[in-house]
């Protein structure tokens, strides 16, 4: 079985290392900062992700770029997606054709709108396109580090090269399924975080199951219509990147996101919910993306547009809420008339 260098020790890249490595594979952890490598080394933990999780000596701990990219042909890129260029561009001297090339992070890069593919796509421009995919799915990084069962999709524009990603990760603890359509998986894996904050947000203020059901199902209709008109297959989102990471982020005591939500509802600054926080909530910075994705396309995503609203122009939760209850009437199965089949 092939080695996997993971480049991020957050909480995933954390949690999928201790995985991998139980799992028998051979695993390297990349972490930027040299203090976190030197306590993980000493101590077996990580100081700041996942503190409670006991990491084997036989993950290989390095801050070392060229040293994490000579250890493996498969790069896992587990650092915070706004950080994803950033991070790859040093590595570029590093990469060569053969590479294979899998996003793990979930989120939309804000100034160009790219997905995390396409951004290791617009940096690697020496690795085929069909080398790099995804891993996207229901997967709370807590429960995967416990050895939880847990379901997930490797996407890559050729069946053969999901089917790689596939054998690499899957594990009797880690199922995982593959899929072709790469855009689909990511919008859904992406765009759900926005609505994970909504949740929270609804559940701040109490308003209660119904609410919540209602927000998660017209929400999986507004990720739908943006997959669609960026080209994405419909049927991707009735899957684990789309309803099923969209269930577990908004219902989960875990979500990063929903936790966003429900400290904005109490009243506080979205900086300074940022600044208590220890991990990225990459729904704040993906909510911009959504937003200016639907705008771009003409897409009509108005829970998006509320959270927007709340996060970014200081809008108050309830009205926006008062605001989608008394839009115009719609069919449930509404679509922009370009997007109808």
């Amino acid at each position: 079985m092939s080695a996997i260098t993971l480049f991020g020790a957050g909480s995933w890249g954390t949690a999928l290392s201790v995985h991998l490595a139980s799992a028998g594979r051979d695993v390297v952890l990349w972490a930027r900062r040299p203090a976190v490598a030197e306590e993980i080394r000493k101590t077996a933990h990580n100081p700041t992700y996942l503190p409670e999780l006991l990491i084997p000596s036989s993950v290989h701990i390095t801050t070392d770029l060229e040293e994490a990219a000579q250890a493996s042909d498969v790069w896992g890129v587990a650092v915070p997606s706004q950080n994803v260029r950033t991070r790859m561009e040093a590595l570029r001297p590093h990469v060569h054709p053969e590479v294979r090339l899998v996003a793990l992070s979930k989120g939309i890069e804000n100034e160009t709108l790219l997905t995390m593919s396409q951004v290791l796509d617009d940096v690697f421009e020496q690795v085929p396109r069909a080398h790099i995919g995804t891993l996207y799915g229901p997967s709370h990084a807590e429960e995967v580090a416990e050895g939880r069962p847990t379901a997930i999709v490797a996407a890559s524009p050729q069946e053969q090269e999901a089917r790689r990603i596939q054998k690499l990760f899957m594990t009797e603890r880690l199922r995982v399924y593959v899929n072709t359509d790469v855009l689909g998986v990511e919008i859904g894996g992406s765009a759900k975080n926005v609505l994970a904050i909504a949740a929270g947000i609804a559940d701040g203020v109490s308003y209660g199951d119904n609410a919540k059901a209602a927000l998660v199902t017209r929400g999986l209709a507004e990720i739908r219509r943006l997959g669609q008109a960026l080209g994405a297959d419909p049927q991707t989102f009735a899957g684990l990147a789309g309803i099923g990471d969209l269930v577990v982020t908004c219902m989960s005591r875990h979500s990063r996101n929903r936790y966003v939500g429900e400290q904005i509802s109490t009243g506080k600054s979205l900086e300074q919910v940022i600044d208590e926080m220890e991990m990225v909530a990459e729904g704040v910075r993906t909510t911009r993306s959504a937003y200016n994705l639907a705008r771009r396309h003409g897409v009509e995503m108005p829970i998006t547009e509320a959270v927007h609203a709340i996060l970014f122009d200081g809008k108050s939760p309830r009205k926006l809420v008062k605001r989608l209850m008394t839009r115009s009437a719609k069919h449930e199965n509404w679509l922009p008339t370009t997007l109808q089949k």
